[in-house]
């Protein structure tokens, strides 16, 4: 209560006393007839004003009591009897709350039983009645407090001092702020109710939040909706605890409050851990502020997802290749896209001005980027016609700068047009391109002598060349496209029955399956004993191609070599049975020359002179090479056979070399070339067959004397590295011819006269059969190098010990 309504209660109870002191007065004074006259007129207009006071002490909803001195003896058990103003009606309501209050007073009733609940001044801290009382009444401390009964009633206290008179104001703030014009309770200039009561239980049970704040920002009264959100139990726990949606909430009230007008706002508020969009509407009333809270939340998520789309619907259109653009029911642009304004290179200031539809059309007629019309005003009455159309097509407009453009119309759902522009220059001329390759393809496909034929996936012809339509004997016309499958087998059943391969072939064509789409080759014989292969190839876009091709004259080229394939064979079986036979026939009448003449060379039948030595010396030197070719025969034959095994054991490489160059020396000229070894002593110990090392080292070593001559030099080496061992026989002679290097180890296939041509074919052999590799290195004139490179230990899988 301000304080000009205040100092009118003082006054009129100072008012009351006055008048009756004068009426006394005019009873025991006998004054003069003029002066009572006067009094009696006083008298009358303080009556008046008595009368006043007590209508709007009647109309108050509270009580207001009044201590007409200032007591220093007051003490919080004694505050003194005060005077109680105010309806009959309000200080019934107050009474209920005298509990076991013991004075008889009934304004101290009313200040005792209200001592007996919580209170708190306007920073919502605790205060006992009784001190702030006892305050008032010694030093005039003023206060305002709140104090929460039971039943959620709130009693508003504010006590002063007017002069040295004491003031307490008590008003039943449950309400206030309700009763704006009696029972109307308006919002604005709307009335919203005229039911206190009614409206507050309205209030209580709806379901978005109410509330209503003090004028110092304390909450006074919430509904069921608000106390759910803060998760408070009950409504006196939430005024306790002042509980308001943010820190805002407080500030927001007191603008109101002081601005006297409404405000709205949505805000982000934490509520259960959630945060929400609540829409916030304040409005100031008698004493304070009230509140409303309504969840936006879902609200504002589906404005901002369709802020969100919008926004990505445009910039996907902006990532498009082809132009759009909308214009609106009244024909003006309303969006275009980044390829919009690329394509008929619009200047963005043009844009920004949202051009009509006839004004985009002229201002690119201007630039010459329109089609060429002869009547361009009739064109263009016929575009802007198009907008009371009701159906809508597309046209292709080839424009001046050689550019063909297809233009798509449909209705916008807002209204007006949505163009769509697609560049389609580069398409027509890939089709045109397409086509022209097509017929490239189709001429090549008619000169193949395969007969080729692709079939869609439902099994029906899609093209046939030439070769085909011959190799079947029918016409090209007979085969016309999209023929079934069923119906060419028909045709082509005369010259091949077996119905299973054609099911086969069909299988492969119409089957879908990954198992069925597989490349597939098979084999006709026709009834007209000709021979056709057929292969069947699925294609990427679904199609299968199936391919026949003739292969009667290639079969019978295939017989024919298979018929001497088996007939060399046969030959080379017999020559090397024949050999083998041979070289066994001729050892015995070999031995027997042999062993004669060795008799003879030692005398044996008596003495011979020196022809006769010569004679015997040379049957020996003669049968003696026999031998040795028999031998090399006879392993020749043992390699081709694949019947040669050897016999693996420790071999010394340097005394194998050694021994091996006193054996090549069978005449006396070999003697005349020098024969070096270059070998050193820790070349140690290899894993190989001896005797077909010492057959390697002698036939390299013989080959080497026979292409030398006195005064050349033949050089024996070998070395051992990671495993490998190197032996190689060089020689300074007159090498051998670049043509005859090529057949150099083949058999029978020697560089000279003088031998069979087996010492080099064998070494290779040799060489293999030890998992190893011969190398040849010669130069006409400048001597030969063979080099055989030899594991350390043969494989024993090549070998058999």
């Amino acid at each position: 209560m301000d304080g000009q309504f205040a100092a009118f209660l003082v006054a009129a109870g100072a008012a009351a006393v006055g008048i009756s002191a004068l009426l006394w007065a005019m009873r025991v004074t006998d004054g003069a007839r003029g002066a009572l006259q006067r009094w009696k007129d006083r008298s009358r207009e303080l009556e008046d004003k008595l009368s006043r006071a007590d209508a709007i002490f009647g109309a108050h909803p509270g009580v207001v009591l009044i201590w007409e001195e200032a007591v220093a003896s007051v003490s919080e058990s004694d505050w003194g009897a005060p005077k109680v103003y105010g309806s009959p009606l309000a200080l019934a309501s107050f009474l209920r709350f005298a509990g076991a209050a013991v004075a008889n007073d009934p304004g101290l009733r009313i200040l005792q039983g209200l001592s007996g609940f919580e209170a708190r001044d306007a920073t919502g801290a605790p205060v006992r009645l009784a001190q702030a009382l006892t305050r008032l009444r010694r030093e005039g401390s003023a206060f305002s407090l709140t104090i929460s009964t039971s039943g959620g009633v709130y009693i508003e206290v504010d006590g002063r001092t007017a002069g040295a008179r004491a003031v307490v104001w008590i008003t039943d703030a449950s309400v206030r702020g309700l009763e704006e014009s009696g029972d109307r309770i308006e919002s604005g200039h709307q009335v919203i109710a005229r039911d206190p009561t009614s409206f507050l239980e309205m209030l209580a049970q709806a379901p978005f939040m109410a509330w209503r704040t003090s004028g110092a920002g304390k909450l006074e009264w919430a509904n069921e909706a608000y106390l759910a959100a803060l998760d408070s139990k009950s409504l006196d726990q939430a005024i306790n605890r002042n509980l308001s949606l943010d820190h805002t909430a407080v500030d927001h009230a007191r603008s109101v409050i002081e601005s006297g007008e409404q405000r709205e706002d949505v805000r982000k508020v934490a509520l259960g851990g959630e945060l929400r969009s609540l829409r916030i509407l304040m409005l100031p009333v008698a004493g304070g502020a009230a509140g409303m809270a309504f969840d936006v939340t879902d609200a504002d998520a589906a404005r901002e997802q369709l802020s969100r789309q919008s926004k990505a619907h445009d910039e996907t259109l902006n990532h498009l290749a082809e132009g759009v653009a909308v214009f609106d029911a009244s024909k003006r642009l309303v969006f275009h896209n980044r390829a919009f304004e690329e394509m008929w290179g619009l200047e963005p200031v043009f844009l920004a001005e949202r051009p009509t539809h006839a004004q985009w059309l002229d201002h690119l007629k201007e630039r010459r980027r329109l089609p060429a019309h002869a009547n361009y005003a009739e064109w263009r009455a016929g575009e802007l016609a198009l907008y009371q159309e009701a159906k809508l097509s597309e046209d292709l407009w080839v424009v001046q700068d050689g550019r063909t453009l297809r233009i798509a119309r449909q209705r916008h759902p807002l209204g007006g047009l949505l163009l769509v522009f697609s560049d389609m220059t580069n398409e027509l001329t890939l089709r045109s391109q397409y086509n022209a390759v097509v017929q490239v393809q189709k001429a090549a496909l008619d000169r193949l002598h395969e007969g080729v034929a692709v079939f869609g996936l439902d099994g029906r012809l899609k093209l046939a060349n030439a070769s085909f339509s011959a190799m079947w004997g029918q016409e090209p016309t007979v085969l016309a496209p999209e023929m079934p499958f069923d119906e060419l087998v028909e045709l082509c059943q005369p010259l091949f029955h077996d119905r299973a391969v054609w099911a086969m072939i069909r299988a492969r064509i119409t089957d879908p399956s990954p198992e069925a789409r597989q490349e597939y080759r098979g084999e006709m014989r026709r009834s007209d004993e000709s021979v056709v292969t057929f292969l069947t190839r699925p294609l990427p876009d679904g199609a299968t191609l199936v391919a026949f091709m003739d292969m009667t004259a290639a079969r019978r080229v295939e017989d024919a070599l298979r018929d001497r394939a088996e007939a060399f064979e046969a030959a080379d079986r017999l020559k090397t049975e024949f050999v083998q036979n041979v070289s066994y026939q001729l050892r015995n009448p070999l031995q027997s020359i042999s062993g004669n003449a060795e008799m003879l060379a030692h005398r044996l039948f008596g003495p011979l002179n020196d022809r006769q030595e010569d004679q015997v010396g040379a049957i020996m030197t003669s049968s003696d090479r026999l031998t040795k070719l028999i031998d090399n025969i006879l392993d020749v034959a043992l390699v081709e056979a694949g019947a040669l095994s050897l016999e693996l054991g420790e071999v010394n490489l340097k005394q194998a070399i050694l021994e091996s160059i006193e054996l090549s020396a069978s005449k006396a000229s070999d003697t005349e070339v020098i024969v070096r070894v270059e070998c050193p002593d820790n070349v140690g110990l290899i894993k190989a067959d001896e005797k077909r090392i010492r057959q390697i080292l002698f036939n390299l070593i013989s080959n080497a004397h026979r292409f030398t001559a006195l005064g050349d030099q033949i050089t024996v080496g070998a070395e051992r590295l990671n495993g490998v061992v190197r032996l190689w026989v060089s020689d300074t002679g007159r090498g051998i011819p670049y043509d005859d290097q090529v057949k150099a180890f083949e058999s029978f296939q020697g560089g000279d006269r003088r031998g069979a041509g087996l010492g080099l074919a064998l070494v290779r052999s040799f060489v293999q059969l030890h998992g190893g590799w011969v190398a040849m290195q010669s130069e006409p004139g400048r001597g030969t190098t063979v080099t055989c490179h030899l594991p350390v230990e043969a494989p024993l899988p090549l070998a058999a010990e």
